[in-house]
């Protein structure tokens, strides 16, 4: 028992190695090349569908992406760090919408539309999503999964 404990030890100060930080770094800017890259097409499919589905019914459904601006004032400035490094999760599809403006906007059309919440809700769940799906794919890269 104790040379199982010693080798668990091991283990975990082992490195990793840099192929593994580059495909955790395509697995968050993409979702799902991470595990395309490793051959993994059944995973990627299911992940990057997931993913792409949650962030683009958000967006449909009038969901608004976090991001920390210097509207917010005290505590409120603070309230919005959680949900930005959420969305950010989504990599490119948060980049994206960055750059072309697109779900940054306060606008009360979307406000008042009944599926806003829910459309949050799918943006944040995207990003999170993405993020397990990045783990994954450095951990089997990593060689600690399979």
């Amino acid at each position: 028992m104790a040379t199982s404990q010693a080798k668990g030890r091991a283990e975990l100060h082992e490195p990793v190695p840099g192929r593994a930080w580059l495909i955790g770094a395509a697995a968050w800017f993409f979702p799902g090349a991470g595990h395309i890259l490793q051959g993994k097409w059944g995973r990627a499919i299911v992940l990057a569908v997931a993913v792409w589905g949650c962030f683009l019914g958000g967006i449909l459904m009038g969901g608004h992406l976090f991001s920390v601006g210097g509207s917010e004032q005290g505590f409120a400035a603070l309230l919005q760090i959680p949900p930005t490094i959420a969305n950010v999760g989504s990599g490119a599809l948060y980049i994206f919408c960055w750059i072309m403006g697109v779900g940054f906007a306060d606008d009360p059309q979307h406000a008042a539309r009944a599926t806003f919440e829910y459309g949050n809700t799918f943006l944040l769940v995207a990003g999170l999503l993405n993020y397990l799906a990045m783990l994954d794919a450095f951990d089997i890269s990593a060689g600690r999964k399979s």
